[in-house]
């Protein structure tokens, strides 16, 4: 089996398209389910932020493991295939490796070096262990990118180099000046309750803001997360909790308003953003980081309103400087990636080295029944000490080809040696498969 990833980002499609093609929870399990009933795939996990859509199988054929992938993706995001085909990329094997460990360190990011990745990679891992979509090697190469993008983050500058997609979009609307100054005193609504809203309400916070009013559809969401910001040692801001019909009305005395729901319409329409400003001389600031978008793009129209949405972010991000850690980073990626492959090529040969194991344990235990039988006479120390020195005999022998044959096998190309383990010593096809199977079953790996 092999590794396969197809997708499309902001670096492969307009964000006219990204918005579109984007995914609900409920689409992304079924995709999962969907592909793992395709021909070609045994595991599958999707990983959809705001900015990417990426299905990661374990493919037994490439051609047709690539059709399969591209026409589910299709299908479920409901943008056609022959109009999604042209923005999509394929990665495979070692380069599907590299592309999600450079995703995990934020050098794929439209943000470069941001570390919320991090945390969407995980709750990807999670959904396909959670769905059973995850086997062996997608648990393994979900788990090494977490801890690669870890690894950069505490190794490396990159957090110089990179923000969260909030602080950044922040930036945007502060045109130029200092985000704490241009922040400081105002009000500001947070729509919607999720990781981003929560990130976006916190760092409004640390901003300066004077007070956040947080809605969402789920009162008690929004309510949980104005107890974190206001509570004994948190950021000390004024914070309350209102539902979605009140958005409205809370949209009239916003300075800024910050909205990521996953919405499949639009949360504020360019009527609701006009009628909100009539009467009122202050002007509003509107970042929207959601995708499908959250806020109408005709209220660029208005006056004294100003939108940055995803779009206009990415325009932006085009034109930021990278840092020089980013070539660390690029470094430490290429010795992950090649440490990845070696382990992968060695733990294919694992299951025929226990097999090969398991069979000359036999034929030990065989011999010594025979033995027994033309030798009744042997006490129990004689017999175990004859045991004994088969056993070591036999463990001699076996030791420098099994290990020799997994250096050899972790090397590239090296997957050939496990085919001919099996041919040289005539091992059952089936009881290596059984041996790989216990270990995909093992209820303890893998587990995030």
């Amino acid at each position: 089996m092999s590794l396969l990833v197809v997708g499309l980002s902001h670096r492969s499609a307009p964000v006219s398209v990204l918005e579109r093609a984007s995914l609900d929870s409920d689409t992304r399990s079924k995709l999962l389910h969907d592909t793992l009933a395709a021909e070609p795939a045994v595991e599958a996990a999707v990983l959809a932020t705001c900015n990417r859509i990426e299905l990661y199988a374990d493919v037994d054929k490439f051609h047709a493991g690539v059709a399969e992938l591209s026409t589910l993706l299709a299908q479920h995001s409901g943008v056609g295939l022959e109009e999604l085909t042209p923005y999509l990329y394929v990665h495979y094997e070692d380069r599907a490796v590299h592309h999600l460990f450079s995703v995990a360190c934020g050098l794929d990011s439209m943000v470069v070096g941001e570390g919320q990745i991090l945390g969407q990679i995980k709750d990807a891992l999670a959904r396909g262990q959670e769905l059973h979509t995850a086997g062996r090697l997608l648990n393994d190469l979900f788990q090494q990118a977490l801890r690669v993008g870890k690894r950069a983050h505490s190794e490396t500058g990159i957090d110089r180099a990179g923000q969260s997609l909030v602080t950044f979009g922040l930036q945007q609307l502060a045109a130029g000046a200092d985000v704490s100054a241009w922040a400081g005193g105002k009000r500001a609504l947070v729509i919607g309750a999720g990781s981003m809203s929560s990130l976006a309400a916190a760092t409004l916070a640390r901003s300066g803001v004077g007070e956040i009013v947080i809605a969402n559809r789920t009162v008690e969401r929004a309510e949980r997360l104005v107890q974190i910001l206001t509570e004994p040692g948190g950021t000390g801001v004024a914070a309350r909790a209102v539902a979605m019909a009140s958005v409205g009305d809370e949209l009239t005395r916003a300075d800024v308003v910050v909205s990521c729901t996953g919405a499949t319409g639009l949360v504020l329409t360019g009527v609701a953003v006009e009628s909100a400003m009539a009467g009122r001389t202050a002007p509003l600031a509107l970042l929207d980081l959601a995708m499908p978008r959250d806020i109408d793009a005709a209220v660029h129209r208005l006056a004294d309103v100003r939108l940055v949405d995803i779009e206009s972010l990415a325009e932006a991000s085009a034109d930021a400087p990278m840092a020089a850690d980013v070539d660390q980073v690029r470094g430490i990626v290429a010795d992950e990636v090649a440490a990845f492959g070696a382990a992968q090529r060695a733990a294919h040969i694992t299951p025929t080295v226990v097999a090969l194991r398991t069979m000359a344990a036999d034929v030990v235990a065989g011999e010594m029944a025979r033995l027994e039988g033309r030798l009744p006479g042997l006490d129990d120390k004689q017999r175990a000490e004859i045991t004994q020195t088969v056993r070591r005999v036999v463990d001699k022998l076996l030791h420098a080809p099994t290990v020799r044959v997994k250096q050899l096998a972790s090397e590239p190309g090296g997957a050939g040696y496990a085919d001919a383990l099996r041919t040289l010593f005539d091992l059952d096809p089936e009881t290596v498969a059984s041996v790989s199977r216990a270990d995909m079953n093992d209820p303890n790996r893998g587990r995030v």
